[in-house]
């Protein structure tokens, strides 16, 4: 499709306030073509003799990076992606091994943690596998670069219910229109050099190249995302679908922002003026009017969620404080009555708002804990919590009391009451 179109596609960052939506549209021009390996495994390997080639990006989700036993060299290609990039490294090295800077430079986007790295462990894994000569693995070593990256923008994909209109505003029949955000970072951790080649800064685009990113992962995971998990589930019960319904409610904003400006931001030891300005960029992200965010999706995997995002800002807050968070620890009770199972079928397990079933979708481990224990009391749910699926509990004193507490009368009084009485205090 791609190349029908020349290469060109057009694309929408759409923002702002409700009141105020923003829409800007972009001509995307930068694509030349497209191959696709499984067509045309030839050409894609043609590709490692393009002296000019020399940054190499990937997005393939976290299920891409990762080796499958039954790939070959041979193939063509392929199965996986570290296998098909393993081949192009190869065909680079039989090309051009054997002189200096001829290398690629790799940037991997995957939503894991040291995504770069953990794609070249997958090369130098189909290297050994496939027998390759020991030069070959010294090669990758000294004259190819693998980047850890941190990308931070919402893309919401190709807009079903507009594209009509928009063809019609454009006067071209474009099939890959797609929509996203306004805002925009990446961090890239590689070396000083790679300014030079990569002179985004320059440009003026939001990207940075810096010997550690954990800095701006740190920053998106406890403020973005750690939010997004605290809020999510106790407004669903409360009766929001979307993110846009809780930013509509000045109870749930003022959570929000309760959360992020004085539970975890004073406590993350890094720039406060930093922190403060990507926080409130993510308030108006939160509010955008063209992003429908599902909280039922949003939910999937809490518990693990949670831990990576929340925990860390519960437990600095206590150990510089000697107190507990009290939205934090609020979300952590939302998170348990979310997770009050009442139904499973073969199709999953479901919880119930206001007597009808929602879908709660986790590891098996994690479901099967909570169905087992779906009548335990509030004291009996917390203290086998703290044994099992959230162990971190009892390293806190008084956490698993106010939990208790807070999940008695949330089953006694309403979800709703509690958190209006919470956020009135």
């Amino acid at each position: 499709m791609i190349n029908r179109q020349d290469g060109l596609y057009h694309l929408y960052l759409r923002g702002g306030e409700p009141s105020a939506p923003q829409v800007q549209s972009r001509l995307v021009s930068s694509i030349s073509r497209a191959i696709d390996p499984y067509r045309d495994f030839e050409a894609f390997l043609a590709c490692a003799e393009q002296l000019e080639l020399r940054f190499i990006v990937s997005n393939t989700t976290e299920a891409g990076i990762s080796c499958r036993t039954e790939d070959r060299l041979e193939d063509c290609p392929a199965a996986s992606f570290p296998g098909k990039l393993t081949q192009l490294l190869w065909k680079r090295y039989q090309c051009f091994g054997q002189q200096k800077g001829k290398g690629f430079i790799v940037l991997s986007c995957e939503l894991i943690d040291h995504n770069g790295q953990e794609l070249k462990k997958c090369v130098q894994t189909y290297a050994g596998r496939w027998g390759l000569p020991e030069d070959f693995l010294n090669w990758l070593e000294e004259e190819n670069v693998f980047c850890d990256t941190l990308v931070d923008r919402i893309i919401t994909g190709y807009p079903k219910e507009d594209a009509e209109r928009l063809n019609q505003e454009n006067g071209v029949e474009d099939r890959l229109l797609d929509t996203g955000e306004p805002f925009a970072f990446w961090a890239i951790q590689g070396p000083e050099w790679m300014k030079q080649e990569l002179p985004f800064e320059q440009a003026g685009l939001p990207v940075v190249i810096v010997p550690d990113s954990s800095y701006y992962k740190k920053r998106k995971v406890r403020i973005l995302n750690g939010a997004q998990t605290g809020i999510s589930l106790a407004a669903y019960l409360m009766g929001s679908d979307i993110s846009l319904d809780y930013m509509a409610c000045p109870l749930c904003v003022r959570f929000v922002r309760r959360m992020i400006y004085d539970e975890i931001i004073p406590y993350l030891q890094l720039d406060d003026a930093d922190m403060r300005a990507f926080a409130d960029q993510v308030m108006v992200r939160l509010n955008n009017p063209f992003i429908q965010h599902s909280l039922l999706a949003i939910s999937l995997n809490s518990v693990s969620k949670w831990k990576a995002r929340v925990w860390p800002s519960l437990l600095a807050y206590w150990e510089q404080n000697g107190e507990l968070p009290v939205c934090t620890v609020f979300s952590l009770a939302a998170l348990l009555e979310f997770y009050h199972l009442h139904s499973k079928n073969a199709q999953g397990y479901y919880g119930a708002r206001e007597g009808i079933p929602y879908p709660v979708r986790d590891d098996q481990d994690v479901l099967e804990f909570f169905w087992e224990h779906r009548e335990d009391t509030p004291e009996k749910l917390v203290r086998f919590c703290g044994e099992t699926v959230f162990p971190e509990i009892g390293g806190i004193p008084k956490l698993a009391e106010q939990l208790a507490g807070l999940l008695a009368d949330i089953r006694q009084q309403g979800i709703r009451t509690v958190f209006d009485t919470l956020m009135d205090e």
